[in-house]
């Protein structure tokens, strides 16, 4: 199978493309630089659609990116590296003489409105109520497809929760602090932690990627892409210190949060959404990490 990843450089990128390879697959990456198994984005733009069979888009500025401060500028890149590229790979697809046989969007379970109470699944249905799930609201809009494409070309798209592993993502910066002894509860500690190991994310991306066995469905199928075990951000913090052998007795205010990071970004961490993985439970899908601590072990290495 020949696959087409859009921002296959990042964090998740790389797991796949070694989950894809390891397979068998052949992987071409969509980046800002051309190179050996690389094209650009302006190459998509002028010469159309390289053969494929699966395409899946992971390109957009990390949203938290410790060197950005939360500004108008910043935010602007945060819609146009998602939508831009995911409208760029959409169109390919559809002015394509032979388009793949499935094209994924990873977006993120920010469109399930914060609740202590309340646990979505892929058919709860949700509109935009603040900045993040208005962007993937515009975000998911862009890559879908219609006319005759969507009726031979699976679409599907996953929603991870915070993706945890050792080489990059939310851990990378938390693992400093918490082996210093600094590490604590955001927020209340209460609110809900969807998240998802590295590896675990890239199977399913990699599983979407396979042709449908089915008829194909003109409308994205949607794949809640966390872990089974609902956990918050209290006992997320409790297995990193206990998995790290560190205290965990200083705890981050919101109102500490928002400063540092900008109330609309800090959200994502200070409050958060029982997302339930049901799709993923009902394929039969096996989790490798499906547990904070089997997850935490992994990425400390101990």
């Amino acid at each position: 199978m020949k696959v087409l990843i859009g921002g296959g450089s990042g964090f998740v990128g790389r797991e796949l493309i070694r989950v894809l390879r390891d397979k068998g697959h052949d992987v071409t990456v969509i980046s800002r630089k051309a190179g050996p198994g690389r094209i650009t984005w302006g190459d998509l733009e002028s010469q159309g659609l390289p053969p494929c069979d699966g395409a899946v888009n992971l390109a957009g500025e990390n949203l938290m990116n410790p060197l950005r401060w939360w500004n108008e500028s910043y935010k602007k890149d945060l819609f146009s590296s998602r939508i831009d590229t995911t409208k760029a790979l959409s169109q390919a697809i559809a002015a394509s003489s032979s388009p793949p046989h499935s094209w994924v969007l990873v977006s993120g379970v920010a469109c399930y409105k914060p609740s202590l109470t309340d646990q979505y699944t892929e058919d709860s249905e949700w509109t935009p109520f603040d900045l993040l799930s208005k962007l993937i609201k515009e975000w998911e809009a862009a890559a879908l497809l219609t006319g005759n494409v969507a009726q031979t070309t699976k679409q599907v798209i996953v929603r991870p929760g915070a993706v945890l592993g050792r080489d990059g993502g939310a851990m990378k910066q938390m693992l400093l602090p918490f082996w210093l002894g600094l590490g604590g509860t955001l927020g209340s500690g209460q609110q809900p932690f969807p998240w998802i190991h590295v590896s675990d994310l890239a199977v399913i991306i990699a599983q979407a990627l396979e042709p449908s066995t089915d008829a194909v469905s003109p409308s994205p199928q949607v794949i809640n892409g966390v872990a089974p075990s609902l956990n918050t951000n209290y006992e997320f913090t409790k297995e990193l210190g206990r998995v790290l052998r560190r205290p965990t007795i200083f705890p981050v205010p919101g109102f500490v949060m928002n400063a540092l990071m900008g109330s609309e970004r800090a959200v994502v961490l200070t409050q958060g959404q029982k997302v339930l993985p049901k799709r993923t439970l009902d394929s039969g899908f096996q989790y490798k990490y499906p547990d904070l601590s089997s997850a935490l072990k992994q990425i400390a290495g101990s």
